[in-house]
Formats: C-alpha cells, sequence, structure tokens
C-alpha cells in the first residue's frame, strides 16, 4: 500500500528534533484545517421531516386518511394515520442509525497525541495535530493521523482496521527525505496510518495528511454520503400506487357527476364516490410490502441473519454477484500453525520449544500467538538479550539461559535463516524447494535455528553464522468448513463469486483454489492493476476475474460501483473499517457480525450473527421466496381489485343501482386483506440454490395479460350475476347478494390456484371466506342487517361456477408466470477459460 506525498506539505518538518513552533503551527492549520473526522451532514428534525413529506407515499397514506374519516370509516382511517408513524420514524432512525455509525468510525482514532513542539514533548488533542507535526507513537497507541516515519524502532503495527488483514505489518523509517517538488509514491511500510495501533517498538512520524485527507478520513467520507437507491421493487410499488391512486380518484369524480346527472341527488352521488373510494383506493400494497419485509426479517433472524433495512430481505434474492472478504469470512480470521519439519534428530515439541524462546506472544503478533498456542507449557527459559525483527534483518534473534547453556535461538525468513546456517547449498535448496510448495499454498513459513554460546558476546553483538537449522514452521488462516458448499451453491446458481481480499496474490489464489473459485485456473489480478484496467478497458474484464488481491477500501469501493454499473445487483462481506465504502455503496452489504467493526455492522444491511458465509446463501434462498410470495399476493390483489373496481364503477354509470354498500365493501376487504396478507407465506424449499430468473420486473407481461384475463372473466361473472338477480323488478337486494357471492367464491378460487393451498393459513382463509357468505347470505337477520337476501341453491351453483372459471384463469396466470421463471432463469455465466497465472 503506497501513499503519494510531495515537498510542500512537509517542508516544515527540516528539523526533527524541535519540532514546529507556534507560528507554524498556527500556519499550518489555516492552511490545511483540524485534524478532524469528517462529520455527517446535520440535519434538524423539521429537515428529515420535509423529506419524508416529499415521498408520495406519505400524501397517500394521509389522504386515504382523511378520506376513510369523511366516509364514516373511523377504523380505517385510525389505522392509516397510525400507520404514519412507523413510516416517518424510519426517516428519523435512519438518521439516528448515520449518527450512531459516525460515532463508531470516531471510537476508532486516538483522542490525544504526543507530539514534538518548540523542542518539547507535549500531550495534545489529537484534532490539534497539523501537517508538519512531529508525533511520537508508542507501543498499545494509535497514529493520529498520516505520516512518514522518521524514526522506527522494532515497530510493528496493527493495520486491519484500513485493510481487513490481520498479520501486523513491521515498519522502517524513510531513509531518504524527499526533495523534489514533485509528489512522489512512498512504500506503506514507511507510513504511519491514522486510526492504525502500534503493536510494539516505538516510533517518530512527521505528520503529512491529517482529517479528511489521511486513508481513515476518506473511507468516513464515503460512508457518510454514499446513500441507498430504492430497489426496484420499491420503485415499482410506489409506481403501481400512483396510478391506482391516479385512476380511483379520477373514477370517483366521474361516477359522483354522472349520478348527480343521472338525477340520483347529492347524496346518492357522494356516496357512490366515495364507496368506490372505499373500494379501488390500493392501500393493501403497502401494507402487504411492509408486512412481507417484516415476515423475511423474521425469518432471517432464524437463519442467523440480522437485518437491518427490510427492503433487503428481497434484494438480497435478486444478487448476481457476491464480493466476499477472505479473512474472516472465507476463512477463520485466525493464524494457525498447521505444519511443521523439524530436521532428523529433532522432535516438533523440540522444535516448538525452541521458536517459543524467540516469540514474543504478550505483543499479539498472530504468528507468535500461534507458536504460543502450538508449543508445549513450561518455561521460555530466561531471555538475556534480544534482537528483534527488522524488514532489513528478516529475522528475530534472542539469547536465552538455559540448563545448558547460553543458547541463541532465530527465526525469521527462510531464505535468511538458511544463510545463517551451515550446511550445505544441496540441503538449502532442498528445504527452500519445501518452502516454495508451502508458500504456493498459501502457507506463510519461517525457519528456525539456534546455536550454543560458549561464550556471552558482546553487548548489543547479535550471534551470526554456524547456526544449526531446526526446521520449518508453516502458518495459514484456516478455511471455513462452510465456505466451499456455499460459494459452490451460489455459483451453480448462477451468482458470480468475487473474492476480495488485501493480501498477497499468492495467499488468495491458493484460499481460491481450495474453496473452488474459478474454472480453469484462478484468475487474480491486483487491485492496483483492476483499477488502470477499469479505467482503460471499462468493467468488461471483470466477467474474467475471480479474485482480486492486494485491495485497498479504494479498489473496493471502484469494483463495487463498477459492477453495478454495469447492472450486476451486488452483495459485498466484510468485517472492518476498510470495508465500509464498499459496504455502504453495494446494494446489500452484509457484516459480520462476532468479529466485524461496530462501524462495518452500522452501514451494513444485514450482520451475519455467526460470521458464516453460509447463512448468505440460506438468506438469497429467503429473499427469492419473498420475491414469489410478494408476487402472488399482488397477482391475487389485482385479480380481486380490478372486478371489484369494475364492477362498482360501471353497473352505476349504467343506470343500475348502486352494487356495494360501504358495509359491503368493508365485508370484502375483510376477506381480501387477510388473504393478501396470510395465504401466500410460502417457505423457502430446502435443497440447494438453483437458477433464478435475473433481473425480474414485479409482473412479467404475461402475467399482467393473465391478470387482465382472469380480472375480465371474474367481471363477467360478477356483473352477469348482478343483472341476472336483479330482474325486472329490480330485485337489488338478491341481485348484491349474488354478486358478492359471486366476488367471494371467485376470491376463493383465486387463491386456491395462487397459493396451490401449501400452509394452513391458505386453507383457512379460503374456508373463512365462504363461509362468510354462507352466514351473512343465508341468515335472513343478517341478510337483512346489510341489505341483502338469501340465495337459492341454483344461484350458489351459478356462483360455484363463476369462481372456478375464475379459478383456473388465475391458474392459467400461475402457469404462465412459473413458465417465465424457468424460462428466464440462467445457470452460471459462462465465460472466457483463462490459464492458469
Amino acid at each position: 500500500m503506497k501513499r503519494v506525498a510531495s515537498l510542500e506539505r512537509m517542508v516544515t518538518s527540516a528539523v526533527l528534533s524541535t519540532g514546529l513552533d507556534e507560528e507554524s503551527v498556527r500556519a499550518s492549520r489555516a492552511r490545511h484545517g483540524a485534524n478532524q473526522i469528517v462529520e455527517a451532514p446535520r440535519h434538524r428534525w423539521w429537515d428529515v421531516l420535509g423529506d419524508a413529506l416529499r415521498d408520495p407515499m406519505t400524501w397517500f397514506l394521509a389522504a386515504a386518511s382523511v378520506l376513510f374519516a369523511v366516509s364514516g370509516e373511523r377504523t380505517e382511517a385510525i389505522v392509516l394515520a397510525v400507520a404514519l408513524v412507523p413510516f416517518l420514524g424510519m426517516d428519523f432512525f435512519l438518521h439516528r442509525r448515520t449518527s450512531a455509525s459516525i460515532q463508531g468510525l470516531s471510537r476508532s482514532l486516538a483522542s490525544r497525541a504526543t507530539v514534538i513542539r518548540a523542542g518539547h514533548p507535549i500531550v495534545i488533542a489529537s484534532v490539534e495535530v497539523v501537517p508538519g507535526d512531529i508525533v511520537i507513537a508508542t507501543a498499545g497507541e494509535s497514529f493520529p493521523a498520516d505520516g512518514l516515519l522518521a524514526e522506527c524502532d522494532g515497530v510493528l503495527v496493527d493495520e486491519s482496521l484500513l485493510t481487513g488483514e490481520a498479520h501486523p505489518v513491521r515498519k522502517e523509517p524513510l531513509e531518504a527525505w524527499p526533495q523534489a517538488a514533485m509528489p512522489i509514491a512512498i512504500d506503506g511500510r514507511q507510513w504511519g496510518f491514522a486510526g492504525t495501533r502500534v503493536l510494539s517498538g516505538s516510533a517518530r512520524m512527521v505528520v503529512v495528511f491529517t482529517g479528511a485527507q489521511t486513508l481513515y478520513g476518506d473511507i468516513v467520507r464515503s460512508a457518510v454520503h454514499g446513500a441507498h437507491d430504492r430497489t426496484p421493487l420499491q420503485r415499482a410499488v410506489a409506481d403501481l400506487v400512483r396510478i391506482l391512486v391516479v385512476a380511483a380518484a379520477g373514477l370517483c369524480v366521474v361516477l359522483g357527476i354522472t349520478r348527480l346527472l343521472q338525477g340520483y341527488g347529492p347524496l346518492d352521488a357522494i356516496l357512490s364516490a366515495l364507496t368506490l373510494a372505499v373500494a379501488a383506493l390500493p392501500e393493501e400494497f403497502p401494507v402487504v410490502l411492509t408486512f412481507f419485509l417484516g415476515v423475511g426479517v423474521y425469518r432471517l433472524a432464524r437463519r442467523q441473519a440480522l437485518v437491518r433495512r427490510g427492503v433487503v430481505v428481497e434484494s438480497i434474492g435478486r444478487v448476481t454477484t457476491l464480493c466476499t472478504d477472505k479473512t474472516g469470512t472465507i476463512t477463520q480470521g485466525r493464524l494457525e500453525l498447521t505444519h511443521c519439519y523439524p530436521v532428523s534428530g529433532l522432535d516438533t515439541p523440540d522444535l516448538l520449544a525452541r521458536a517459543l524462546s524467540a516469540s514474543r506472544p504478550e505483543l499479539g503478533d498472530p504468528v507468535d500467538v500461534a507458536i504460543a498456542r502450538a508449543a508445549p507449557s513450561g518455561q521460555r527459559g530466561s531471555v538475556v538479550a534480544r534482537f528483534p525483527f527488522t524488514e532489513a534483518r528478516k529475522r528475530e534473534t534472542v539469547l536465552v539461559a538455559t540448563d545448558v547453556g547460553l543458547r541463541a535461538s532465530m527465526k525469521g525468513a527462510p531464505e535468511t535463516v538458511l544463510g545463517e546456517c551451515g550446511i550445505d547449498s544441496t540441503e538449502a535448496a532442498r528445504w527452500l524447494d519445501r518452502v516454495e510448495v508451502l508458500a504456493r499454498d498459501g502457507h506463510r513459513v519461517l525457519a528456525c535455528a539456534s546455536r550454543m554460546l560458549p561464550v556471552p558476546p558482546a553487548e548489543d553483538e547479535e550471534p551470526t553464522g554456524d547456526f544449526g537449522l531446526d526446521g520449518l514452521l508453516a502458518f495459514e488462516d484456516p478455511i471455513r468448513p462452510s465456505a466451499a458448499p456455499a460459494l459452490g451453491e451460489c455459483a451453480a446458481a448462477g451468482i458470480r463469486v468475487l473474492m476480495v481480499s488485501g493480501d498477497h496474490p499468492l495467499t488468495c489464489r491458493a484460499v481460491a483454489r481450495e474453496v473452488g473459485l474459478g474454472r480453469g485456473g484462478v484468475a487474480v489480478v491486483d487491485g492496483a492493476e483492476m483499477m488502470e484496467r477499469l479505467d482503460r478497458e471499462g468493467a468488461a474484464f471483470l466477467g474474467q476475474i475471480d479474485v482480486v488481491a492486494r485491495a485497498l477500501p479504494a479498489h473496493k469501493l471502484a469494483l463495487v460501483r463498477a459492477l453495478r454499473a454495469d447492472g450486476e445487483i451486488v452483495a459485498v462481506t466484510g468485517d472492518g473499517v476498510n470495508d465500509v465504502p464498499a459496504l455502504q455503496s453495494a446494494d446489500i452489504g452484509i457484516a459480520m457480525g462476532e468479529r466485524g467493526t461496530r462501524s462495518a455492522r452500522e452501514v451494513a444491511a444485514i450482520v451475519l450473527l455467526d460470521d458464516d458465509i453460509r447463512t448468505v446463501v440460506g438468506a438469497i434462498a429467503e429473499g427469492r421466496q419473498l420475491f414469489e410470495n410478494l408476487r402472488a399476493s399482488f397477482l391475487y390483489l389485482l385479480m380481486i381489485h380490478i372486478p371489484l373496481v369494475a364492477t362498482a364503477t360501471v353497473l352505476p354509470l349504467a343506470g343500475y343501482p348502486l352494487l356495494y354498500l360501504p358495509v359491503h365493501v368493508v365485508w370484502l376487504e375483510m376477506i381480501i386483506h387477510p388473504t393478501a396478507l396470510l395465504a401466500f407465506q410460502q417457505r423457502a424449499p430446502a435443497g440447494p440454490l438453483t437458477p433464478h430468473a435475473r433481473r425480474r420486473t414485479l409482473l412479467a407481461t404475461r402475467e399482467w395479460v393473465a391478470v387482465g384475463l382472469t380480472a375480465l372473466a371474474l367481471t363477467l361473472v360478477v356483473g352477469g350475476s348482478y343483472l341476472r338477480s336483479l330482474g325486472t323488478g329490480l330485485d337489488v337486494e338478491h341481485g348484491r347478494a349474488m354478486a358478492l357471492v359471486a366476488l367471494t367464491v371467485g376470491s376463493a378460487g383465486v387463491t386456491l390456484a395462487l397459493s396451490r393451498l401449501r400452509g394452513r393459513a391458505a386453507t383457512a382463509v379460503i374456508l373463512a371466506a365462504l363461509l362468510s357468505a354462507v352466514v351473512l347470505v343465508q341468515t335472513p337477520a343478517l341478510a337483512a342487517l346489510i341489505h341483502l337476501r338469501p340465495l337459492h341453491f341454483d344461484d350458489w351453483l351459478i356462483a360455484a361456477a363463476g369462481g372456478l372459471a375464475a379459478g383456473l384463469a388465475a391458474t392459467l396466470a400461475s402457469l404462465a408466470s412459473r413458465h417465465e421463471h424457468r424460462r428466464s432463469g440462467h445457470a452460471a455465466r459462462p465465460r472466457e477459460e483463462v490459464p492458469p497465472q
């Protein structure tokens, strides 16, 4: 990881011993500003309310509530008014959650820093640090800004906050200070980054970037200003509701005026218009969407996935590309000693004991911790002297007093340690061949050596040469057992899987190969190379890539944006602050709950409570089933509401008496609401994911045609039943009873066809609807109360035939939908084969 620095930002740091004076501090702060993380935009409560009021759904709920209140339907008016509370509350909650996210990001930064000013070390608030300051950082402290390391003494830094990788980074000082005016790129080992923590040693750093200019500040800015687009489902439902509201309003006006012109009087005109409004206003659609999303949230919670934005329950079912982190998601996120290769004559416990003597697990280095876990318990001996690991030496040597004398134990890079051993070139080559094989398989390899010292060396003199090789230690971050099956299932279901990691390409390739990514060879691209190719070629080449290695936060963000711009529905998994921009920008951000940072959890739409990628597969299955359930429910609503509205409009316009009174509409709504909410709650099928329809609209063209045919059939049945029973004597009560029974039986038939009785709820609502018709129509007292008349046996036969006809049409619609689903489903996308790299 490199950063570009220029002399202009460091010109005030020429004197490292004295630091800045007060005048220089004021000048630097005036030019570069305070060292403050980017703040979230300030929103007052009335600003948030204003944003909510610009949403047409708010006005729809408010207007519908007023309309129901005017029409005397107080219960409906209260329900819709109360529904405004959680709807508006969601905007305030999201605003509050954004503020909490920024607070979480701020907590990772150092609150105070030690700087040298006017020749004296002083402790100041981190926000007061300016470019040119000399910062002193010791073990346990975090860097307050981004800067170049002027002095280092065995510095080991935890940069997982930025890179997501568990391995600490050893730092080294910048030997040659930039002299040219042109900006130059400087290796990340010579930088200290804001928010990263010093594990061991001490450093003196010259501050170059502060506040929003730091890498951490760039991440926060992405999190604060990132926005979630409305999903296609949200847009489709909003558009449908908008169209239906406009159509309903127009029909109400036309019907009211027509009834006045027909001479029925003002009361009849108002009653006709209000009754039609009650029947036509599509309040069920947003209610059904909210209810189904709530059920999805509950079902995902049972699968150990905590949903933070309800609408993503459906969105995740449409995922086409999964960008998954390596460390902690595919792997377990901890380094383990997996292979020991002691030399002949030395057993594994002895090799581990000697390696442990050259380790300091108390500092938190994952390698040393892994050695301590694997080594036999016991005393490590008394350390006489220690020569710590540096990038230049690539080894650590420790002098330990043992019962048999003074032993020098060494561990480090195999090439370096073998060079200190008295073995011939053939033997060294044999060991290096084994190192290469292990490295290709994704292992981190250390060599260990030791020798007895007959005479203690001079102070600060490290013993070199004539060491005896003890053996090799190989470490790896173990693959999660569920990773390979889960990723394989995604690929088989047509979901492209990309592994994105800050680790070395060889390690990434080995992990990808082990979990089954890639066909015909794993295609790996470096993060910097990917950025260059995106600028040069666009996103087309991403279809041939399996792994992005050495990926920085900016690389991950650019990858997600490029995939989304190319039409992909992107899910991203991550656990660190470095993943925040990508999690925020993705269609579905998925954070790890156990080892994830608070910042990652705050911006993510879903949090995996068990950190298991297999849970993602289960969430995709639930999302797909949710979409199918919603589709079935919306089909039902359209197939029933269109005949209801059509007969409530056309017959009065034709001069016939009102078909529905308000009490009849309430009865029908008491059937329609529970049916739409409960009858189509099918569970995701067991078994692996299968290829699924890609980028589906809410309803396909075939389904709209089927809706039209079903609604037309049911409209003719209801209208014909009404006119037949009305007769020449205008027996309105008999005609209404016949029409209501026909519509109720038709509702049962449509429900039967769309649900296929999968679940007890579907059976229950069908039986309840039919029972209500029998009781309310055939009980004389109840029938008279709601202005109906009991039907004859032949009337029920006609109603049953009409219901069967509607059910048959709905069955054809369901079959057309399933055919469309199979036709548009796809297997894993073919790609050009790439040779192994």
